[in-house]
């Protein structure tokens, strides 16, 4: 069995969702895969925006929930970012996934849970749960050795 590590975010802010963001991409490497679950409106797609900015995406991020993925360059990754919600597991299952997840990018998935069984065994799990307002609990679960180093690393941020 895979080493875990989960760990809880609180984001009193939108800034606070930010940083959070901005901590993980400045460490991803090529492989990485955030796997983002939450309800509608909880904040995936904020969260991916910022994360995109984290790796010197350029412009305008956009949640890909019409066209299923979208393909940024970033000044020092790729970033991969999917959003699943329309698809069925075999769909998803048809558009060849492992090649971005083991390419050389980073891959975000929102509504990960969707499609469960297709992730790479290694990954960052997050899920957002709105608190109300701009307050927000993140449970943040690293499966994998990386992804679970990556929680203790956090866990020592300040972060309420």
């Amino acid at each position: 069995m895979n080493e875990s590590y989960e760990m809880i975010w609180t984001a009193e802010t939108e800034e606070d969702t930010v940083r959070l963001a901005e901590k993980l991409a400045e460490l991803a490497v090529p492989g990485t895969v955030l796997a983002l679950d939450g309800d509608l409106g909880a904040g995936k797609t904020r969260f991916s925006k910022a994360f995109a900015a984290g790796i010197g995406v350029p412009g305008v991020v956009n949640s890909p929930t019409f066209t299923i993925i979208k393909e940024y360059q970033g000044a020092q990754l790729p970033l991969y970012h999917m959003d699943v919600y329309r698809l069925s597991e075999q769909e998803a299952d048809e558009l060849g996934l492992d090649d971005y997840f083991f390419g050389e990018g980073v891959t975000i998935v929102e509504w990960a849970s969707l499609i469960e069984a297709l992730l790479p065994a290694d990954r960052l799990q997050l899920y957002i749960a709105h608190l109300g307002g701009e307050a927000r609990r993140i449970t943040i679960t690293g499966i994998g050795a990386p992804y679970a180093a990556w929680c203790q690393q956090l866990q020592a941020i300040d972060h309420r």
